[in-house]
């Protein structure tokens, strides 16, 4: 009997860890920093002593696990388990972390997109239980997406599907860091809201800090928020006019700002989707939370059931 699995989320500013059992409940958990000064392999040999250390505090044995499932930001070779050139993380590129992993522990190890792996936690156990066709939109330090289409979680031949980050919105915003103008993460995600507010300022303020003047009516960060959820609004309609999802959920640390993002964004669907149906497409929070990431990367492995040792070793 094999009734957990390990989750990893990998971000641009944290990794999370998590010890997640059949119903989808963290039942352990670890975050830690993700410091770009050290190198990868140091990262991981500190992820693996988390994980060592959630075994050790809800004692369980590593007969008892399934498998690891390690989410991470895009561009993914999934298949190898390989970083291609993620923009948050540039001192991961080309780093093979399923090799690194699989070497220290004997239970397979599953890797997906990080937007993907949140996706399926979503349809598991968050705010797309009962839909088959839907999108999972993350945003903080970067935002990404999972499509989930026609009962299936869409990728791709070449894997990084739903990169939805560097869709072009306003050219006159400044270059992003892929090299286009004017991206969606560019102005609108975590990373984004906090450069910008910095900016307007004139000292450095976090992501937290912007919102907590918004909420207090600071009219140069009102404005840049609002204008935010403008661009995230706009972001939502080019996924409903390509895709025509039931629903638009959306996650990450952004959405901690709460309501005011869920209407604004509401708000412009109703008023720019191009089909009248997709004018009523619903835009709803996770249910899963902060832990979207670590439960999607263990649902990798727990909808690979049975089959999950020949899959570790054929990607």
């Amino acid at each position: 009997m094999k009734p957990y699995v390990i989750g990893v989320d990998i971000g641009g500013t944290k990794i999370a860890i998590g010890l997640v059992d059949e119903a989808g409940r963290v039942i352990g958990q670890h975050v830690l920093p993700t410091h770009l000064d050290n190198s990868p392999s140091v990262m991981v040999q500190q992820i693996a002593e988390r994980i060592d250390d959630l075994l050790l505090a809800a004692e369980v044995t590593l007969e008892q696990v399934r498998g690891i499932g390690v989410g991470a930001p895009g561009p993914l070779d999934v298949k190898k388990g390989v970083f291609l050139c993620p923009p948050n993380l540039p001192t991961w590129h080309n780093y093979p972390l399923l090799e690194d992993l699989q070497s220290r522990y004997s239970v397979p190890v599953l890797i997906e997109n990080d937007a993907n792996a949140a996706t399926l936690a979503e349809k598991w156990v968050g705010a797309a239980r009962t839909n088959d066709h839907f999108i999972y939109l993350t945003i903080s330090t970067g935002i990404g997406a999972g499509l989930y289409l026609n009962g299936n979680l869409i990728s791709s031949i070449r894997e990084n599907a739903g990169e939805v980050g560097h869709i072009v919105i306003d050219p006159a915003r400044g270059r992003c860091i892929c090299g286009q103008l004017g991206c969606l993460e560019w102005i609108a995600s975590g990373t984004a809201i906090a450069r910008r507010g910095s900016e307007l300022l004139g000292r450095i303020v976090s992501t937290e800090e912007v919102f907590s003047l918004y909420r207090s009516g600071h009219p140069k960060l009102v404005a840049l928020v609002e204008e935010t959820f403008t661009y995230i609004g706009m972001g939502c309609v080019t996924l409903i006019n390509l895709f025509s999802p039931e629903r638009i959920i959306i996650g990450g640390g952004v959405s901690n700002v709460g309501n005011a993002l869920f209407e604004a964004v509401r708000s412009y669907v109703q008023g720019c989707a191009l089909n009248p149906s997709g004018r009523t497409t619903a835009i709803v929070p996770s249910e899963v939370g902060a832990w979207a990431g670590v439960v999607g990367a263990a649902a990798v492995v727990w909808q690979r059931g049975e089959d999950v040792r020949d899959a570790s070793v054929s990607r």
